[in-house]
């Protein structure tokens, strides 16, 4: 059993790979971030059931930038044995593919819940809920 610091640490270390999977285009080391049948909100105006439905949407999307970097702010965790309601504000910039004077800046938070699966926590809701967006040059 863990103690309430480990997971706190474990948790944050969980959106630490997310941001990093991301921004340097990890593929795998972002797909195992996620639970199979991971609930995925507010990228698109549908939902996502499923890793098999929204990895593909992810690569592709995430495919048209050259780089990106996401920045978190402290997280706020609630756990409650193994499954844990977090929540990280976050500033995300994207520079599109072949323009490099173009930089789209995203402001928001992540509502994550995580569930402990074989002792590693993993991403089982997601949820962007968008507080702004700027395109500049």
């Amino acid at each position: 059993m863990s103690s309430y610091v480990e997971d706190r640490i474990a948790l944050q270390d969980v959106m630490l790979k997310y941001a990093a999977a991301v921004d340097e285009k990890d593929y795998e080391g972002y797909r195992v971030l996620f639970t199979d049948d991971v609930h995925v909100i507010g990228l698109t105006p549908d939902d996502f059931h499923g890793m098999e439905a929204f990895f593909p949407w992810w690569k592709n999307a995430i495919d048209q930038y050259d780089s990106t970097q996401h920045k978190f702010s402290p997280m706020l965790a609630e756990i409650d044995g193994d499954y844990a309601r977090t929540r990280n504000d976050l500033q995300a910039l994207h520079y599109p593919k072949g323009d490099a004077e173009t930089t789209v800046t995203l402001w928001g938070t992540y509502k994550t819940d995580m569930q402990r699966v074989d002792g590693e926590w993993k991403i089982c809701r997601h949820e962007l809920i968008r507080r702004g967006m700027k395109i500049g040059k």
